[in-house]
């Protein structure tokens, strides 16, 4: 990758991540060189060609603002597909855990020997997010800060592949998770495991634990799998006495 297509990429991360809207306008040419770690020039460059894709827009004397969300190819070729596959088969929701185990694994590990302090307070700012709106009751933010939670150990990474991965399929991991809850959450002893192991992952990142971390993470979404298989287990057997009862 040329250096110039870096930059791009890592100022279309940025404006992504700071969730910029059409018509913000973006930092000072300095200060944004700085958060990105590249010099005015590479990033005149990088400007240039999103404002020749008609992402940005540069005004003359006002400064350079954001004229067009950035497309996410990914969420039109592989969330919405899958989504639509989720529905008419749920079984499907079994090859998303079993691709996050094999994504968010990796995530994690590297999270546990990047992860600045500004990070880990991120992630955990989710987790608290998560039991906050837990406690009221209210599942569907509930299931948003816990998507979160984990795109926030994907971005304390610092892998632009991996953190892209897991932005571009943000989505379907969310519609994931409210699945998973809508099962999984529904008694209050499930939650509290879960809860355990949220903090089990956050603090092994905390501890610069790679391992740990890991095993955390893949631990986790394999409970998930395993209680969401039981519980469809337990509700095709009461349907079918249900059935038995009525002949």
């Amino acid at each position: 990758m040329k250096v110039s297509d870096k930059v791009v990429q890592n100022l279309r991360m940025l404006i992504e991540q700071s969730n910029m809207q059409v018509g913000d306008r973006l930092p000072a040419e300095r200060k944004l060189a700085e958060q990105l770690g590249v010099s005015r020039s590479s990033l005149r460059e990088a400007i240039q060609q999103l404002t020749s894709q008609g992402m940005l827009v540069s005004k003359v004397g006002a400064g350079t603002y954001l004229q067009q969300l950035p497309t996410n190819w990914s969420q039109h070729q592989i969330v919405q597909p899958l989504s639509n596959l989720i529905d008419e088969d749920p079984a499907y929701r079994f090859d998303v855990q079993e691709a996050r185990i094999i994504l968010e694994g990796g995530t994690a590990w590297y999270a546990a020997q990047r992860a600045t302090p500004e990070d880990v307070s991120k992630i955990r700012h989710y987790y608290q997010q998560i039991s906050h709106f837990q406690s009221m009751g209210d599942d569907d933010q509930a299931a948003i800060a816990d998507a979160k939670f984990h795109l926030a150990i994907a971005e304390a990474s610092h892998n632009l592949v991996l953190i892209q991965m897991m932005r571009g399929l943000f989505d379907l991991l969310q519609y994931n998770v409210v699945l998973g809850r809508r099962k999984v959450y529904s008694e209050a002893h499930r939650y509290d495991q879960l809860r355990d192991q949220h903090q089990q992952v956050m603090e092994a990142i905390e501890q610069q634990d790679p391992e740990a971390a890991r095993a955390a993470v893949c631990g986790h979404i394999e409970f998930v799998v395993q209680q969401v298989r039981m519980i469809d287990e337990e509700d095709a057997r009461r349907q079918r006495a249900s059935r038995l009862n009525r002949i």
